[in-house]
């Protein structure tokens, strides 16, 4: 069962910008949007740059090696609404930024039966 973890406080992360975190084995892109925080992976899914390195704008964050763009708010791609990367729950307790992130579920690798 996951929990939320701490990963920052209110103000390490400035306005406009995100920061990366290691939580359960995965690295998450935490982004202040205007004092709204949001949670995606990391991990551009074209090749693996840090979308917390991006640059942030109206709530869309566009990968700093070649401007692939996902909304912030949920992961979403803005060229291809049907693909998504992950996105987590965030919340402020205190001056604590929080997020929940499950572990991430145990890969399957297709082919054929031991036997």
């Amino acid at each position: 069962m996951s929990e939320f973890v701490t990963v920052a406080r209110v103000g390490d992360i400035p306005p406009g910008t995100g920061n990366s975190y290691a939580v359960n084995d995965r690295m998450v892109a935490v982004f202040n949007d205007g004092g709204d925080y949001h949670a995606i992976d990391d991990l551009c899914p074209h090749m693996g740059a840090s979308l917390a390195a991006g640059e942030l704008r109206e709530g869309v964050v566009a990968c700093p090696w070649h401007g692939w763009r996902f909304r912030a708010c949920d992961g979403t791609w803005c060229d291809n609404p049907r693909i998504k990367t992950d996105h987590f729950e965030v919340r402020v307790v205190g001056d604590e930024i929080q997020v929940l992130v499950p572990p991430r579920p145990p890969r399957v690798v297709d082919g054929p039966a031991p036997g």
